[in-house]
């Protein structure tokens, strides 16, 4: 398998594209259960399928969705581009700066909300998921070369089954969708 490279994202335009609430809704809905239409997506969403429809071409103008095809106008089936993404290389403009701590912000917080979800709802899943279920908390001392290699290997361990998104016939029987979050972070010395 080649190494997936996350997409740099280097304009403003294209990061408050991919961070908009209603759209990061839209996207959650197509990669869990796409390839979906405007219709079926407003299912999912709450919202008229006339919105999600715009939202849609809104998402696909700046790469976050393509055409699934196989239909037109709202009929038409979108699947998500699962190419993952990064922005913010600390040589970017005060504006791509700000618009990127934004969008970790906005980003952060719908995690931390699935996370708060899941240990509310834990108790009542089977044991086998509610035993996989996890999360860690770990402190460590690294180099800056090591926390790049261990960076690295988390990106290539999320991407093993990336496919999965975009090809629903790849999903093993009793498999879930399993949200994934990793961060390491220096310590900032205060």
């Amino acid at each position: 398998m080649t190494e997936q490279r996350p997409r740099e994202i280097t304009d403003v335009d294209t990061l408050r594209a991919f961070t908009h609430p209603l759209r990061l809704r839209i996207l959650n809905a197509v990669g869990l259960h796409g390839p979906l239409t405007a219709t079926e997506v407003s299912e999912r969403v709450g919202e008229s399928p006339a919105n999600c429809s715009w939202h849609l071409r809104q998402l696909a103008k700046y790469g976050f969705v393509a055409d699934a095809g196989g239909g037109t106008g709202r009929q038409r089936p979108w699947r998500l581009v699962t190419d993952g993404h990064r922005w913010g290389d600390g040589d970017e403009s005060p504006e791509l700066a700000r618009a990127g701590d934004a969008a970790a912000r906005v980003l952060l917080d719908l995690e931390y909300r699935k996370l708060w979800d899941w240990m509310a709802a834990r108790r009542q899943d089977s044991p086998a998921w509610r035993d996989a279920g996890f999360f860690n908390q770990f402190i460590g001392w690294y180099t800056a070369e090591e926390m790049a290699g261990l960076r690295d290997e988390i990106r290539a361990l999320f991407a093993r089954h990336l496919a999965r998104l975009d090809d629903p016939g790849s999903r093993p029987p009793g498999s879930r969708p399993v949200r994934m979050v990793a961060w390491g972070v220096p310590e900032v010395e205060r």
